[in-house]
């Protein structure tokens, strides 16, 4: 299962064009899944009608207008390149916090479902890696179907810097790095404060246009956030943070000397407060999740990628297999060296797969003061 980049440049509007093209038939029949689903009560605790779900989504278009014109055109083009509404498309991509979106206004109090599980996600400072050079890691976990969805981008736009970025057909961008070494990765949240607004792949994108840090956490913190996501940000300095954002508030954690680690659900009293109430096995899973990720990353002294490697292949808690009551399972993972300039990637299992690397587009190694 390897992955063969899709190579992207040019306008906004021409790169939307040719991701919706080239893949138009499997974003045509995830769009018609994923609207399904954020209309259905195990998601959303009510079922709604497909017309109603699409009417939220536009209802959120005004605010990525307003957030950023340019990823606007790409959506709208991607669309309509592969035979969709805009709308259909904001769902394909931001459907889990379009989830949250929906469940702010129709959700009376139902616990999100086991799916909204996805990804452990891995920050390691400079003093605790072999070269010196902060790492990042994670896997990313869908239901087991998402694996032939996904694939690697690598881009050079006319306005904006060159990246390369680990997403699925239909999706702006998931998980990746750019030209300066800003690098952004995510764990799923929910939230009960889901409003109209942006979503998270719209963010991704926007932080992959930032040359400095500051920048990057100013596209999650000053943006009226339609749901839930934490974001893990790393520059090419060893500079980084957690954020736990959420539509009505966010918690930042700086990378400091030790390791940070996330999972699925809230650690901080204020995201918590916001947090949609979550079944016990889920938030079990989340939590052997993290504890497994800490004692894997206390276990090595100093880490490079084949150390983080190892821990997204760890089949106790790290790598989800599906199993005949549950399908979901690590669909891929990634691994990025911002120092460098190089992501790691992979799709499917990483206990069963090979990583990749793959160097950013135009990448230049920062001058160190």
């Amino acid at each position: 299962m390897g992955l063969t980049p899709l190579r992207l440049t040019g306008s906004a509007a021409e790169m939307g064009a040719a991701h919706g093209a080239r893949y138009r038939d499997a974003i045509r029949r995830f769009a018609r899944e994923r609207t399904a689903m954020a209309g259905s009560a195990y998601w959303v605790g009510r079922e709604l009608a497909r017309s109603e779900v699409l009417d939220i989504a536009r209802g959120c278009m005004d605010a990525h207008e307003r957030f950023d014109a340019s990823l606007t055109s790409e959506l709208q083009a991607m669309a309509e390149a592969a035979g969709l509404d805009i709308a259909d498309m904001l769902v394909v991509g931001g459907f889990t916090d379009l989830v949250d979106t929906i469940y702010g206004r129709h959700g009376h109090g139902a616990p999100a479902p086991r799916g909204a599980d996805q990804c452990t996600a891995l920050l390691v400072p400079g003093t605790r890696c072999a070269d010196g050079n902060a790492l990042f890691a994670q896997t990313w976990d869908m239901h087991e179907s998402a694996a032939e969805h996904v694939l690697l981008v690598e881009a050079t736009p006319d306005d904006a810097p060159a990246f390369t970025v680990f997403t699925s057909m239909g999706c702006p961008g998931m998980i990746g790095m750019n030209e300066h070494g800003i690098t952004v990765g995510i764990n799923n949240l929910v939230a009960t404060d889901g409003q109209p607004g942006v979503t998270w792949n719209f963010i991704v994108r926007a932080i992959l246009r930032q040359s400095t840090l500051e920048d990057a956490l100013a596209c999650i913190t000053d943006t009226p956030l339609a749901g839930a996501h934490n974001y893990l940000l790393l520059d090419s300095q060893g500079r980084g943070m957690n954020v736990e954002a959420m539509p009505s508030r966010h918690a930042i954690t700086p990378l400091e000397q030790s390791p940070l680690a996330h999972t699925n659900h809230c650690l901080s009293d204020a995201t918590l407060a916001v947090e949609r109430r979550r079944l016990p096995g889920s938030q079990a899973s989340s939590e052997k999740r993290l504890a497994r990720a800490y004692a894997l990353l206390e276990q090595t002294p100093l880490h490079d990628i084949d150390s983080l490697a190892a821990i997204t292949r760890d089949r106790e808690a790290i790598c989800v297999e599906p199993t005949a009551e549950v399908r979901e399972a690590s669909c891929g993972a990634v691994i990025a060296d911002p120092a460098a300039g190089t992501l790691w990637a992979l799709r499917g299992l990483p206990s069963e797969q090979t990583y990749q690397p793959f160097l950013v587009p135009n990448f230049e190694p920062a001058v160190q003061a």
